[in-house]
């Protein structure tokens, strides 16, 4: 990509999240709400830092807005997935000495932090099973977008979208037992 191309296409991003930064936060609020045990990050870090992970890719190129929410949706789903890896591997001491206790209760005890995890693993694996569910639960649970817009990204109608959100809630439950 040329230089110009290249700087066209910064300034296009740069206007889109201008544009849509008050429908950003309250997107990024949203996520937030579902994990609120990540207290160290708040809807305005977390609408930066992923806007900062869309400069880094440069590719999007979407005149829609219900295409770029939906991008943005899984931005900072990954966002907050890897915060909340970072997090864990501190937890654990990172690269210091691991010592084993002996202690099958706490492991028992599932955190917050492994819930997330869970269902980002999950989300994984039903995504890679039928990528349309997977992006339907992303844009639905993750993006707080409606069905109607869910639909007119995906080009579908709205009842499929329905459908495919309520088999995608029943193949989640049972990959999260």
């Amino acid at each position: 990509m040329a230089k110009s191309d290249e700087h066209k296409n910064q300034a296009s991003m740069q206007t889109d999240f201008e544009a849509l930064y008050d429908d950003l936060r309250r997107l990024a609020r949203s996520q937030l709400s579902r994990n609120k045990t990540i207290t160290q990050l708040n809807a305005t870090s977390l609408v930066h830092e992923s806007y900062l992970r869309l400069l880094n890719a440069g590719q999007l190129r979407t005149d829609e807005r219900g295409e770029f929410m939906a991008y943005m949706a899984q931005v900072m789903r990954s966002v907050i997935v890897d915060f909340v890896r970072a997090r864990s591997a501190e937890k654990r001491g990172g690269n210091n000495e691991h010592i084993r206790l002996d202690t099958d209760m706490s492991e028992k005890l599932p955190t917050p932090e492994a819930e997330i995890l869970h269902v980002h693993e999950a989300l994984e694996v039903l995504s890679a099973s039928d990528p349309r569910l997977g992006s339907v639960v992303e844009m639905h649970y993750f993006g707080g977008m409606s069905e109607s817009e869910i639909a007119a990204v995906l080009g579908v109608s709205d009842r499929t979208v329905r459908r495919d959100w309520e088999k995608a809630r029943l193949l989640l439950a049972v990959a999260l037992r």
